[in-house]
């Protein structure tokens, strides 16, 4: 009973060991680089934020146009 015993404890053991080595990662994970913008693309976000914010919605008005009545007479 006892050599039954042991090769379970082994096989149990060597199983767990190895699931945690794979859980807790092997190395650095390399850092992803940034893609630089373009020109265009620049110019697009600086006028972006210079543009001031649209002005909320109340929700009465959002839910009103989101109901199902209001699709069904498009």
């Amino acid at each position: 009973m006892s050599v039954v015993g042991d090769l379970v404890e082994g096989v149990v053991e060597s199983a767990l060991r190895e699931i945690l080595r794979k859980a807790t990662g092997t190395g650095r994970r390399a850092r992803r680089r940034k893609r630089t913008l373009t020109a265009s693309e620049r110019l697009r976000r600086i006028e972006k934020m210079l543009k001031p914010a649209r002005k909320q919605v109340s929700r009465k008005r959002t839910v009103r146009s989101r109901s199902k009545t209001r699709r069904r007479a498009y």
